[in-house]
């Protein structure tokens, strides 16, 4: 039961983390959106790299983009919240229910893996160049949520035995 129990919150960690991702990006709007001009306009990139044709300057694309990013992290806040009430729901069941339970939860978890991994990491990180930037560098902060995603994902997906008598 404790490692039911474990998991579900750990699952619910992550939702809740992903909602208030996207409070911050919602009523802090401008601040949030120049960090995404800075990345994708690469503008505080190393003055001779050879990258920054790859620059996006359009403030409707960077708009777009910004959307883009406030969506994933509603759909990873949805996906994780509603997959911990699901195991939840299920945490006294027997082992099958309780593992096929997870479908949503794993879909969420994969979803933010994903998300900070690809978006963060190699789009923004690689493609965009942000690590060469001092000020608008996030592959830090994404690294930090990769790990933990990645440590409930991998634990979540353990298989649950049935409950003692």
């Amino acid at each position: 039961m404790a490692t039911r129990i474990s998991k579900t919150l750990l699952v619910a960690s992550i939702g809740l983390l992903a909602l208030v991702i996207v409070i911050n990006n919602l009523t802090d709007y401008n601040a949030n959106f120049r960090y995404i001009q800075h990345v994708l306009s690469m503008d505080t990139v190393l003055a001779d790299s050879q990258l920054t044709w790859r620059a996006v300057s359009s403030s409707g694309l960077q708009k777009a983009a910004y959307g883009a990013i406030i969506g994933v992290e509603t759909a990873i806040a949805a996906l994780c919240l509603g997959g911990a009430l699901r195991l939840l729901s299920v945490v006294n069941s027997d082992r099958v229910t309780f593992n096929r339970a997870k479908a949503t939860a794993i879909y969420g978890l994969t979803l933010a893996f994903l998300f900070w991994f690809v978006g963060f990491m190699v789009v923004a990180g690689e493609w965009f160049t942000m690590w060469q930037s001092l000020e608008w560098n996030g592959q830090q902060p994404a690294f930090r949520f990769i790990g933990c995603v990645g440590f409930v994902l991998l634990y979540l997906s353990l298989a649950d035995g049935d409950l003692p008598d």
